[in-house]
């Protein structure tokens, strides 16, 4: 079959992909309510150093500070982990209460999430309130370095520590990526549907429109009237 036929198909049944996409459009944008404010999000980023220190031993060479390096890397691994546990959001909560600021655990694991680049280990929090998810950062530092001990024995020794490198620094998220693109991809789909359906409708009509058709039949046309 030539383009044209094609674009003959799609011109005699226009209305039915242009009006699924005009109404996925209207019930997406009736779900979405972009004209409506919404309430602001922040997020805060922090970034941890993870390490062990080698062993000294005057006068020998060991290759320690290989494995040491390597062992870091593994507690990074380990400690993204811990962060995501509830032992760790319930000692964050308990931290939070003594200043007198409610904070259920299940809420800081839920906004909480890890992530690892070698040793270094960074966690963002995302949270409704400016102020409180101050207090929140500030309360998940004070516990991954002063605490690290109560949930992975491996801090309990002098030699391990985690150090921040980079304090909390709370900014506004804006709208996601994939929220902006929903409207856009969704009409699109409601396009590409549209059009499949006028296509099977006209595989499944057996009216004859032009002579053409009568010709693909293998009938002979005596006479044909115009349009117009």
């Amino acid at each position: 079959m030539e383009l044209r036929a094609y674009w003959r198909i799609i011109r005699r049944r226009w209305w039915l992909p242009v009006g699924l996409a005009l109404l996925v459009g209207a019930l997406t944008l009736v779900i979405q309510r972009p004209w409506q404010a919404r309430p602001a999000t922040y997020s805060a980023t922090m970034r941890f150093n993870v390490g062990l220190q080698p062993e000294r031993i005057p006068g020998v060479y060991t290759y320690d500070r290989y494995y040491t390096m390597l062992t870091s890397e593994y507690l990074v691994d380990d400690l993204g982990e811990i962060v995501r546990s509830q032992a760790f959001s319930r000692a964050v909560s308990e931290r939070l209460a003594d200043q007198e600021i409610v904070v259920p655990a299940g809420a800081i694991g839920a906004s909480t999430q890890p992530g690892k680049l070698h040793r270094i280990l960074t966690v963002n929090v995302s949270w409704g309130d400016a102020a409180q998810l101050r207090a929140i950062a500030d309360a998940i530092v004070a516990t991954m370095t002063g605490r690290s001990a109560d949930f992975f024995g491996q801090f309990s020794a002098e030699e391990a520590d985690i150090r921040l490198i980079d304090p909390p620094t709370v900014s506004v998220v804006g709208r996601p990526a994939r929220e902006q693109l929903d409207l856009p991809l969704r009409v699109l789909l409601a396009l590409a549907a549209g059009i499949a359906l006028a296509f099977l409708l006209d595989y499944l009509d057996d009216a004859v429109r032009d002579r053409d058709e009568l010709t693909q039949l293998g009938l002979a046309v005596l006479g044909e009237i115009p349009r117009r």
